[in-house]
Parts: structure tokens; sequence; C-alpha cells
């Protein structure tokens, strides 16, 4: 199967930019390098969404190397796979679910 498009629901997005600045706040290059490993989960799920683990029902996810975050995504068509969260590992579980 050819690799999914990746898109991000608007509140994932959100979620990314705002973790993405307070990296950015302490350092520059951490950020740099949390940006790059967002895109490294994002290219995983990208190249085979299915082979992730499920996170619960439709929904699976992809980790952030070296950083408490995940990629919350589900299936949206054959080729189509829509991240819901960029969400941190240690805090509200679950508060993306209402998220289409």
């Amino acid at each position: 199967m050819p690799a999914s498009r990746v898109l991000f629901h608007r509140l994932a997005a959100r979620e990314y930019r705002l973790a993405r600045d307070w990296y950015r706040a302490r350092s520059v290059e951490v950020a740099h390098r949390f940006a790059v490993a967002v895109d490294r989960a994002a290219d995983r799920l990208a190249g085979d969404a299915d082979a992730l683990p499920v996170l619960r029902g439709a929904y699976r996810y992809s980790r952030v190397v070296r950083f408490p975050y995940v990629l919350v995504f589900r299936r949206l068509e054959a080729d189509v796979v829509v991240v819901v969260a960029v969400a941190h590992t240690g805090r509200r579980p679950a508060y993306w679910r209402r998220r289409r």
C-alpha cells in the first residue's frame, strides 16, 4: 500500500505549536529536535499506520521518540490518516476522544 497522506486536526496542530513554543522558550535546539521527532512520528504513521499500536477503538498512536508525546490518529480514508491529538503522555488521558 502506498504511503498515506497525514492531516492534522486543527486542535492537534495547535497542540503541536504550543509544545514546540514551550521547548523553544527553553532552547531553540531542543525545539528543533522536537519538531524533527514529530516529523519522524508522522512519517511512521504515513508509512504503515495499521502496524502501529491500537490506543482505543479506531484510534492508534505513534510515539514521539525522546519526548513525552504521542500522535493519536485514526484512518479517515484508505489513503488518509488524521492526527487528532499531539498528546502529552503525562496529562489528561483521552481528552481528545470527542474530536472528529
